[in-house]
């Protein structure tokens, strides 16, 4: 298990630093110039020369890369000088020299180009918007899901079933973005009256007379368009493995018993059947917390994806590029923790 556990983290962390080299590379070749970005047109010549010292643009784009590393890494060598002075930043672990050591930190991602601020501080408050978000449309198309599999397995055959199969492939083939225009369109502006849903906002709101409250009506229709495609394929997986459940011979045996249709389903068959499900809402879970990009930006919901759109209109790089790592950390962590999961259930797995 150990040895699983560290071939596991080895390919985790080596694929987390081809997504850092990818997004490094790929943002500092882009055309625009980022002190030109941070300090408009106006600005004098000293300005810029020392604007662009601090963020190290006037070193080769190799030397740069590599203090990139060094930023976003937890663990980097520092002199004890620099620990004390950002000791709130840098935790002192073991002293290399007599003005070394090295230092455990949080990864720094940078400054927002257009607000100043820190990419950590601006991200930690965007990200529990996307994961409420996430995991409401995780339940959402899990509850759902199991259902309409249910359904249609018992219906086999029937209008019932067909009906369920037809609306799992149209959702399995509906982008996430395209759901959400329709459903925003249709619910929020068509059916506003009837539905009471708003076509935007977010989780908390702001009323001049109510002050912050909570508005969790708007959290409905955007966990709906974002967790239509996994409820598709939840629903489908839920009626093939109860379908072929159902034709084993211990069920045969329960209803022989004289056990009633439901128990013989609901405590016999289904929590059998429901193993390649429970595989694919953890796979969907990171996908959903890494890919509500378009979701949130076309609801007006305050979270990390519509945080990257409007930093990518603005060309603020430093924001997308901690927007991309933090999605890319989740997703390779979740992943992992889904590994590990997948090796303590089933020994097999170890061996692969």
């Amino acid at each position: 298990m150990l040895r699983f556990l560290s071939r596991r983290i080895r390919y985790s962390l080596l694929v987390l630093w081809g997504v850092v080299t990818l997004v490094f590379f790929l943002f500092n070749v882009l055309p625009g110039d980022p002190v030109r970005l941070i300090m408009g047109q106006r600005s004098d010549y000293a300005t810029e020369t020392n604007v662009r010292h601090d963020l190290n643009l006037d070193k080769p784009l190799f030397t740069r890369y590599l203090l990139y590393l060094d930023d976003i890494s937890p663990l980097s060598i520092n002199t004890r000088t620099e620990t004390e002075k950002v000791k709130y930043h840098y935790v002192q672990l073991l002293p290399l020299s007599s003005s070394k050591c090295l230092a455990l930190k949080w990864p720094y991602l940078g400054r927002s180009y257009r607000t100043k601020r820190e990419v950590n501080t601006i991200l930690t408050e965007a990200l529990p918007g996307t994961v409420i978000l996430a995991l409401a449309a995780m339940v959402l198309a899990t509850v759902i899901g199991i259902l309409l599999g249910i359904l249609a397995a018992l219906k086999k055959g029937t209008w019932l079933d067909t009906s369920a199969i037809a609306a799992s492939v149209a959702g399995i083939s509906m982008p996430s973005f395209l759901a959400g225009l329709i459903i925003a369109y249709v619910f929020g502006y068509l059916l506003h009256s009837f539905t009471g849903l708003n076509m935007t906002g977010s989780l908390w709101e702001y009323d001049p007379f109510r002050g912050r409250y909570l508005a969790i009506q708007n959290l409905v229709l955007p966990a709906f368009a974002l967790g239509i495609r996994p409820m598709a394929i939840i629903a489908q997986l839920t009626r093939a493995a109860l379908l072929d459940t159902l034709s084993q011979d211990y069920i045969r045996t329960a209803y022989a018993k004289g056990l009633s249709k439901a128990k013989v389903v609901f405590r016999h068959a289904l929590p059998n059947a429901l193993n390649p499900v429970v595989t694919a809402i953890s796979g969907w879970l990171a996908e959903l917390l890494a890919g509500s990009f378009f979701v949130e930006y076309i609801f007006g919901w305050k979270g990390v994806g519509k945080l990257t759109v409007d930093a990518l209109d603005k060309f603020d790089f430093p924001l997308v590029m901690g927007s991309v790592l933090l999605t890319a950390f989740i997703f390779i962590t979740v992943n992992l923790i889904t590994d590990i999961l997948y090796a303590k259930l089933d020994p097999r797995v170890r061996l692969f």
